[in-house]
């Protein structure tokens, strides 16, 4: 399995047999979208979007394409009243490996949606911040919760994005999450039974 980033929360996973592409909002924001006709897109917040793609989910629920099963959990957005769950935490799963991808979600996880969650290699988790999305200390609290083995900050600032909000840049949410960078790369392969015991952070290049 293999994952690369393309800026803010957009995340391509690679497996034997399929594509999946999380959050391509990328036009939206001053770049180019990602989504190719055959690739399975996810949106962790609703999504209108007009992506031709063989299959598209913004909504929980339970979905088995290919050699990935995806299940959508519901959650709180970070801009939600408490009660209200507009986000959609997606875990994908291939080849004995499991990838949270978080959304801009509240940083208070119930059991019921840690269990649903279960146990997680990769989790590729927003760090930016500004009420907008979790920030390092609300990212830390999550990571701490789902005790993942690598751990992969998305939506820090980026000059070439145009965010709605304006979001940490990755040096002041890493030292907020308190993790130092293990590795960085552009792409990062993930095979089973070679991942650390211990969580680690990798930091994935835009590309």
């Amino acid at each position: 399995m293999e994952l690369s980033f393309h800026g803010a929360n957009c995340v391509r996973i690679t497996t034997k047999k399929a594509s999946v592409v999380v959050d391509d909002n990328l036009a939206k924001l001053g770049l180019k979208s990602i989504a190719k006709p055959t690739d399975i897109s996810l949106h962790t917040f609703k999504s209108p979007s007009s992506e031709s793609t063989q299959f598209s989910a913004d909504v929980p629920g339970e979905y088995e394409i290919t050699d990935v099963v995806i299940h959508g959990i519901a959650a709180r957005s970070h801009m939600d009243e408490k009660g209200k769950t507009s986000a959609t935490i997606f875990t994908i799963s291939s080849g004995n490996l499991n990838i949270a991808v978080l959304g801009h979600i509240y940083p208070e996880l119930s059991d019921e949606q840690i269990e649903q969650i279960g146990p997680i290699d990769i989790a590729v988790v927003p760090v930016g911040g500004n009420g907008y999305t979790l920030d390092g200390t609300g990212a830390l609290s999550v990571i701490k919760k789902l005790e993942p083995k690598i751990v992969i900050p998305t939506h820090y600032a980026d000059k070439a994005i145009k965010y709605e909000v304006p979001q940490a840049d990755l040096e002041t949410a890493l030292k907020n999450l308190g993790m130092e960078a293990a590795e960085t790369t552009d792409k990062y392969k993930a095979k089973p039974g070679e991942l650390s015991d211990t969580t680690q952070l990798v930091v994935l290049k835009r590309t």
